[in-house]
């Protein structure tokens, strides 16, 4: 029996030869960042140019998590909290060594992405209390989104290891055998000599 792609019709010699399972990681604007095919060698390869991995570009995520859960929790306080000078003046100093903290759990990439978002207050005045909510909202709004990059990579990494073990699953298979679904009782079940 001979399959042939002819006019959109598939013909039985090219059953699945086009079937490639593909993972495409799209961005906030609609482009996609990174593809995958689980049948490649680098199959886990998602993120950076250059083949870096998006998860690698946080260097130390557990330090990052800290103090992105406290920079969220202080802007949290100024939004509610009426603020005076000394607890202004406080606050930005927080927020500075704040962002010197989360630089050494990135990477390059990432540190320079936040030196460019991240203007420094006037060094010769006090910021108000909208500039204070302001600077914490942007750093809190670039975490989150920094986070939720990294959730969507792995959760790519998953369905594209979860496509690659489908596929060696049925590569597996004695040929004319077809794989059963979960709860499904298998066609070769009962047929051997044991019990």
């Amino acid at each position: 029996m001979s399959r042939e792609r002819d006019n959109g019709q598939d013909h039985p010699d090219q059953v699945g030869a086009d079937r490639r399972h593909r993972v495409v990681l799209i961005g906030d604007d609609g482009v996609p960042l990174a593809t995958g095919d689980p049948s490649d060698a680098e199959a886990d390869e998602f993120g950076a140019a250059g083949g870096e991995q998006i998860t690698d570009l946080v260097e130390q995520p557990a330090k990052v998590m800290r103090i992105g859960t406290m920079i969220k929790q202080l802007l949290e306080e100024v939004r509610t909290a009426p603020l005076d000078e000394a607890s202004r003046s406080r606050l930005r100093e927080i927020h500075v060594s704040s962002i010197k903290e989360l630089e050494q759990g990135l990477a390059p990439e990432l540190v320079a992405e936040l030196d460019r978002l991240s203007l420094p207050f006037a060094e010769d005045s006090v910021p108000s209390d909208a500039e204070l909510r302001i600077a914490q909202a942007q750093l809190v709004g670039w975490l989150e989104g920094l986070f939720h990059g990294i959730q969507t990579a792995l959760f790519a990494q998953q369905m594209a290891a979860r496509a690659q073990l489908e596929q060696m699953r049925r590569g597996a298979l004695p040929p004319g055998t077809k794989a059963t679904e979960p709860g499904e009782s298998s066609p070769l079940r009962g047929m051997g000599q044991y019990l």
